[in-house]
């Protein structure tokens, strides 16, 4: 499958249909625990079918959390279901688009992500994004795993934020430590399902903003 003429020469799409960009290949050998982070309603603000790069907001916070895990060896990865796409509302170039504001506007305070993934597979997409239940769609793992094999990272000491309960299970599906959930975003709506989302070897955090995992996920310093 080939992007768009425009597309970032570091992205490319898989032979499964999603989106692989590792922007800061790794030059550590040792395995690090990641900080995986949901984009829409977490990093910025939810915009209904995101596409025009200046309705591109960050959450206030996020750019801090995203600072602090690059300062401290940690990848910072983007894991992102992109149904807008599956179903034909915008395509690549708009998502890159988006994409390439969201890197100025952390760029601008030292901030970076190390790669980004984002799955358009959808129960009600359009050949060739049309399928009932993607491995790489959230809940599903294969976002998160596919990282693990590009870059150096130890998933049972990682951790995801998101603002659904999709999220958080995606991230204990992958073997994460575990997960905090955020009241930005659709939060409210999928706060009773984040709460049933712990079990004994995944913790699950409430919080209200992503700002909250500079004192609640411990590889942050909690």
């Amino acid at each position: 499958m080939t992007l768009p003429s425009d597309h970032p020469q570091d992205a490319s799409i898989d032979a499964e249909g999603i989106w692989n960009q590792v922007l800061k290949p790794a030059k550590r050998a040792d395995l690090r625990p990641a900080l995986f982070l949901d984009r829409d309603g977490c990093v910025v603000e939810e915009v209904h079918y995101l596409h025009r790069p200046e309705e591109t907001r960050l959450i206030p916070g996020a750019a801090e959390v995203i600072g602090l895990a690059n300062r401290r060896g940690f990848p910072v990865v983007m894991i992102t279901n992109q149904s807008g796409i599956g179903r034909g509302y915008f395509g690549w170039s708009e998502f890159g688009a988006v994409q390439t504001t969201l890197f100025e506007q952390l760029a601008a305070t030292g901030a970076w992500f190390d790669a980004i993934f984002a799955c358009p597979h959808h129960a009600e997409g359009a050949a060739p994004y049309g399928h009932p239940d993607h491995p790489a769609r959230k809940p599903n793992p294969g976002m998160l795993l596919r990282a693990a094999d590009q870059l150096p990272i130890d998933l049972s000491k990682s951790w995801v934020v998101g603002d659904r309960c999709s999220d958080l299970e995606a991230g204990r599906n992958a073997g994460l430590k575990g997960g905090m959930h955020v009241l930005t975003g659709f939060g409210p709506t999928e706060r009773d399902m984040a709460k049933t989302a712990g079990r004994p070897q995944f913790q699950a955090l409430l919080a209200d903003s992503i700002a909250d995992a500079l004192a609640k996920i411990p590889i942050l310093g909690a």
